[in-house]
């Protein structure tokens, strides 16, 4: 047996969180002395101190390393906890990330003087178009490459021939910003007349007139393109007219480079 301080020795764990940990039902002495009150440990319960701080250092709160310690099937439970923690701090890595090239962005910007970034807004219109088409309601807009990927799988071996005007686009049907479960389309411009898939829609879509805004760069500066398109349509007497919609002239299937990205950020006018 091991007093709290030979064991506190042993575990790196502080008598003070040991205490604590026996009051949660989390490590509990297998001993007290009745007369002196004194913590008593086994040996086999470093086993079990190691293994709470191994989940601790993997980012487990303390709720959820009693729930994986008291399990009966034990294995299975962790390595199911280990899996949805990993995805958990994958998704903080890379939102981690976008909020650390926003910030260098901004630093970037105020070292150059240029606290507001100005875009040219243009007024263009997409001529008739023969496309291939998929719209599906889908996770996230972070997860648009899945349509691409059913796009190419279900039109392979199909030789289908891109048009002289190849135009990539994504159209967002929805009629707000949607945090989950947003209804995506995208279309590719093709040649010819194709009978359609499981997943994949060979149809003609009519012009469309349409403000945009040319970026060069990351994903992360949308927000402000809207604004700056949004407020031409309102100062040069244009109302809304449908979906906005991206055209990808530079995407992430010709660079995996997001500061070589060219979008077209695109929103459908007429005329007031």
């Amino acid at each position: 047996m091991l007093k709290i301080g030979d064991f506190s020795k042993l575990t790196r764990i502080s008598i003070r969180m040991l205490r604590h940990y026996d009051e949660i039902g989390l490590l509990i002495p297998k001993e007290i002395d009745d007369l002196t009150n004194y913590r008593y440990y086994s040996e086999k319960q470093l086993v079990v101190a190691n293994k709470i701080n191994a989940l601790k250092d993997m980012g487990f709160s303390l709720a959820n390393i009693i729930l994986i310690i008291n399990q009966q099937d034990q294995n299975n439970f962790i390595e199911n906890s280990l899996s949805e923690k990993y995805e958990e701090v994958n998704k903080q890595l890379i939102e981690t990330t976008q909020r650390l090239r926003l910030l260098k962005t901004a630093i970037l910007r105020l070292e150059n003087g240029d606290n507001i970034m100005n875009y040219e807004v243009t007024l263009k219109t997409l001529p008739q178009r023969y496309v291939a088409s998929v719209r599906k309601t889908i996770p996230s807009y972070q997860q648009e490459g899945m349509l691409w990927e059913i796009m190419i799988k279900e039109t392979y071996g199909l030789n289908i021939k891109d048009s002289d005007s190849n135009c990539a686009l994504a159209i967002f049907h929805d009629c707000e910003y949607k945090e989950s479960d947003v209804d995506v389309e995208i279309q590719k411009n093709v040649v010819g007349s194709i009978e359609n898939t499981k997943n994949v829609i060979f149809k003609t879509v009519e012009p469309i007139q349409f403000a945009c805004s040319t970026i060069i760069g990351p994903y992360d500066k949308m927000s402000e393109v809207n604004l700056c398109v949004a407020n031409w349509v309102n100062d040069n007497g244009y109302d809304f007219n449908g979906p906005s919609f991206f055209i990808y002239h530079v995407s992430p299937n010709d660079t995996q480079n997001p500061d070589e990205f060219v979008t077209e950020i695109c929103l459908p006018v007429i005329k007031k």
